[in-house]
């Protein structure tokens, strides 16, 4: 039998981590993951917190004094659209790829998708999504052609998992 990705969530707010919202963010990451061309089986922690939450990560792993919606921990640094397709990274122990870990706030989802005037489920989709293609080397620091880059993988894959705009 094939072994499949390890994507453990756990939340430190109330009823963040229902089986709806685990189910959907699993889907989300298998998605992308697909998308992205990534062949090995791989591990991506997921933690579900609110503003306060992400807000202290943020300042305490990046220095920056402010929350955010998603932050993404890459555990290698891979080219974009150049994901790991051998099992030179896996982890010895579980066979599996540690592609790193996200953060993701609730209250952030919440208000966001209210903002853009859709549904919390495409909200946590797309960012969860977002981080994955971080932690396989996509960024957006940028206004040109790796910003381009990044949101049109996104759009791909949004458009996979049936949420798009």
């Amino acid at each position: 039998m094939a072994k499949r990705h390890r994507i453990p969530v756990t939340a430190t707010v109330a009823d963040a981590a229902s089986d709806r919202t685990v189910a959907l963010i699993r889907r989300a990451i298998r998605t992308a993951l697909a998308c992205e061309g990534v062949t090995v089986p791989c591990e991506i922690d997921v933690l579900l917190t609110d503003d306060e939450g992400i807000h202290e990560i943020n300042l305490d792993m990046r220095g920056v004094d402010a929350p955010t919606d998603v932050l993404s921990f890459p555990a290698f640094s891979y080219v974009p659209g150049e994901p790991p397709t051998d099992e030179s990274d896996a982890d010895p122990m579980t066979g599996l790829t540690p592609l790193g870990d996200m953060a993701i706030s609730m209250e952030r989802v919440k208000a966001q998708a209210a903002e853009y005037g859709h549904s919390r489920s495409r909200e946590l989709a797309y960012l969860v999504v977002h981080s994955v293609l971080h932690l396989l080397g996509y960024d957006h620091l940028d206004e040109g052609e790796q910003k381009r880059q990044m949101r049109a993988r996104e759009e791909v894959i949004m458009a996979q998992l049936e949420l798009t705009r």
